[in-house]
């Protein structure tokens, strides 16, 4: 297992500056964790680690950095975990991994936890946390083999590019008529592709993840999503996951890094 941090933060109101360090958190409390819940045992001091360095106040050489790096990472590694960050960094990352998909000809599949949907219209070059998505399928990323789950407040503009697009989302009542049944929808949805997994921690409800910068109510519970976790890390195609938008400087407790321990143990 290949874990990379990836401090990169692009946010047009500055509120997720603080998640630039949460890589460095979340691996400080994983080393709390003795084994998974999978009986798993875990060494912090065994994992595979690497930061990619970013200068976020030049967006143009961090973007490049992420891409470059990501390019290489996914054409060398089985499966990667990436630290954020905020969710800008899964842009850069992403379009990587379609590039990788294109050159051994896979199928690309994006499945994307988060409350919003980060389809906001970009004026600028290299998209925020809240517009990588329409950006990236303006970069042909296959908008049909994108799947959101756990969006819970959607602008009218992003509900119209949704549907003119075919981007499916999952609700939270879905979910929670049937958990069992979305793991296996979700499954069903990246057969037979290569499947990368971006996790903006907001898809949590702020009750068990308040430290992020835009807290949505009547999200999961931390149970919930560490379930749907385990589900998908068995899948075989599975080539890497990020985990962005912990606010470190905000998490007095440290209540949302050692969820994102949690999450990175599970996914281990």
């Amino acid at each position: 297992m290949f874990i990379v941090k990836v401090p990169g933060i692009n946010s047009s109101d500055g509120k997720t500056v603080g998640c630039g360090r949460a890589g460095h958190a979340i691996l400080n409390a994983l080393k709390d964790i003795h084994s998974n819940e999978q009986g798993k045992p875990i060494d912090v001091g065994l994992l595979d680690l690497e930061e990619i360095h970013l200068n976020n106040n030049d967006l143009k050489l961090t973007n490049k950095l992420i891409y470059e790096n990501c390019l290489k990472i996914f054409g060398t590694k089985p499966k990667t975990i990436f630290l954020g960050g905020d969710h800008s960094i899964s842009y850069s990352i992403s379009r990587a991994f379609l590039d990788i998909c294109r050159q051994s000809r896979k199928e690309p599949c994006l499945i994307i936890f988060d409350a919003y949907v980060d389809c906001r219209k970009s004026a600028e070059e290299f998209p925020t946390n809240k517009e990588w998505i329409r950006t990236l399928v303006g970069n042909g990323f296959p908008a049909e083999n994108i799947l959101i789950v756990g969006a819970r407040n959607i602008r009218k503009d992003e509900l119209t590019f949704l549907k003119e697009h075919n981007i499916k989302v999952i609700n939270m009542n879905q979910i929670l008529e049937d958990i069992d049944e979305t793991c296996d929808i979700i499954m069903e949805f990246s057969d037979g592709k290569d499947l990368f997994v971006s996790i903006d921690i907001s898809v949590v409800d702020p009750a068990f993840a308040p430290s992020t910068a835009y807290a949505e109510p009547g999200g999961l519970t931390s149970r919930q999503f560490l379930y749907m976790i385990q589900r998908i890390n068995r899948v075989k195609n599975l080539k890497g996951v990020d985990l962005a938008e912990i606010n470190e400087k905000k998490d007095s407790n440290l209540s949302t890094v050692r969820l994102g321990a949690k999450i990175l143990a599970e996914l281990i």
